[in-house]
């Protein structure tokens, strides 16, 4: 190691708690974001004259820009630095949203929120990647994720207030250029926080083919499943669709095999059961959460008649009992494995979305909503920290960028399959017909069936993950552990 590369090194993990800060800050952006649209949809489909399916693209765009490129994002900050990719990201996103903010026609919002997600799948990696170095075991490692899940759920919680009152009293517009000076601000903190550190010496050049089959391919796939409102599952348009997404995925992995590149995942990471396990996990659990807000969301205007304002005040229940419920993991996390509670959350999430099945046209906050928010909050926040934790460990320390991309990679992409599948089977429930009563019908079903996705999340952890005991007190750091210390970055 060099001295300039031991002195980044020295200086990167003397402060660790301005590092949590800025982690922290980036994700409570990027987590409100999503969150912040999901309340304009109405407005914005008004607005603009999206459709009724087209509308999902307003989130498609974002997620699978997002999910597509993480792992070119976290190969990218394992190679050139993880502040430079961070701040590069920043700048983007925060100038993407400015740009949607003044967008004329669906396919200027749709083309902004893809380029928010560029910008997302460059600095989230490289901010989570810098939390797993910082931060490698024992309570403090506990007590990080646990800070970075809670401020995941505070982003969703303010994203749905604010995006509301926005909507309601100023313009859905403002939901995009809130960001803009979030951006400037975690841009401000990162530069001064997040300490310049020289890439690692790797040889090769980073798999840009590879980032460019996986997010054509996602995207076929995605496009295939929504428009089987317009095309049936077995028509010649939807099978040759959902063919070539196959056929470029297919490539994907061939080219991850056999490019002289640095691949973009080595597919021996895959070997890990933590690492295949949760992020196999993460994709199940983020289908089944994106759907629920989304749902969530349109039930609560479209069926009782919400405003937007009231709508975003009605949902701090569901944003806020997740930041309980990642402090609740981090008091569990010192007395349980991991494992346990990835089961325990999902189950308890599954639970939830259940009784979220149970809504109906006639309903109310109270009866219908308050109750299943707060059991699904809950266990989605036990869920949050520990998956990230587990599908970092054991992971060597020039990949831990590349495990960080993979695992917001499989949740992004989750959303997008599992939005795609559930409104496509919500929109054939409700049918050509439009009222409270058939709305009513497509979204429980919709919410019902996010509760199978937990339910195979479990299993998922059940017999992939595997058993280990509560972690270790700071100080007894396992072999494994030690590989992720900052002083061998």
């Amino acid at each position: 190691m060099t001295d300039s590369s031991l002195s980044g090194t020295k200086r990167s993990s003397a402060r660790p708690g301005l590092i949590l800060a800025a982690v922290a800050v980036v994700q409570f952006m990027v987590s409100l974001d999503l969150s912040v649209v999901n309340v304009g949809l109405p407005q914005i489909a008004a607005g603009l004259g999206f459709s009724a399916m087209g509308l999902t693209w307003v989130i498609h765009a974002y997620a699978l820009t997002f999910g597509g490129l993480l792992l070119l994002g976290g190969k990218a900050a394992d190679r050139y630095g993880r502040r430079r990719v961070l701040l590069l990201g920043l700048g983007l996103f925060g100038l993407a949203s400015l740009v949607g903010g003044f967008a004329q026609e669906p396919g200027h919002l749709v083309a902004a929120r893809a380029a928010q997600g560029v910008g997302a799948a460059a600095l989230a990696p490289a901010a989570l990647a810098l939390l797993t170095a910082t931060f490698p075991s024992g309570k403090p490692r506990i007590r990080a994720f646990g800070v970075w899940s809670a401020m995941n759920a505070a982003g969703g919680a303010f994203g749905v207030l604010i995006g509301g009152v926005l909507t309601e009293y100023a313009s859905w517009r403002w939901v995009m250029f809130v960001n803009v000076p979030m951006a400037a601000v975690a841009l401000a903190l990162a530069w001064r926080a997040v300490a310049a550190t020289p890439p690692n010496t790797r040889s090769g050049r980073p798999d840009v083919l590879g980032a460019v089959l996986a997010t054509a391919g996602m995207t076929l796939l995605v496009f295939g499943v929504v428009r089987t409102d317009q095309y049936a599952w077995t028509s010649p348009v939807t099978l040759t669709t959902l063919a070539v997404a196959v056929a470029l995925l297919v490539a994907f992995v061939l080219v991850e095999r056999t490019t002289s590149r640095e691949p973009l995942v080595r597919l021996g990471l895959f070997a890990n059961r933590s690492v295949a396990g949760a992020n196999s996990y993460n994709l199940l659990v983020g289908a089944a959460m994106a759907s629920a807000f989304y749902f969530v969301s349109l039930y609560l205007q479209r069926v009782l008649g919400q405003g937007p304002a009231m709508t975003g005040i009605m949902y701090l229940p569901l944003a806020l009992g997740v930041v309980v419920g990642s402090f609740l993991a981090i008091k569990l996390g010192y007395r349980l494995a991991p494992r346990t509670l990835l089961i325990g959350g999902g189950l308890v999430t599954a639970a939830g979305f259940a009784w979220f099945g149970l809504i109906s046209s006639d309903g109310t906050f109270a009866v219908d909503v308050l109750g299943p928010s707060i059991v699904t909050a809950v266990g989605f926040g036990l869920c949050l920290g520990p998956v990230v934790s587990t599908a970092t460990a054991g992971v060597e320390p020039h990949e831990v960028g590349t495990a960080s991309g993979l695992l917001n990679s499989a949740r992004q992409i989750g959303a997008a399959l599992g939005l795609a599948a559930l409104g496509t089977a919500s929109h054939d429930r409700t049918g050509p017909v439009v009222t409270p009563e058939t709305l009513n019908d497509g979204y429980a079903l919709g919410l019902t069936l996010g509760a199978g996705l937990l339910v195979a999340a479990v299993l998922i952890a059940l017999t992939v993950l595997p058993r280990t005991g509560p972690p270790a007190p700071a100080g007894r750091q396992t072999e494994e552990e030690r590989d992720l210390l900052p002083a061998r970055e």
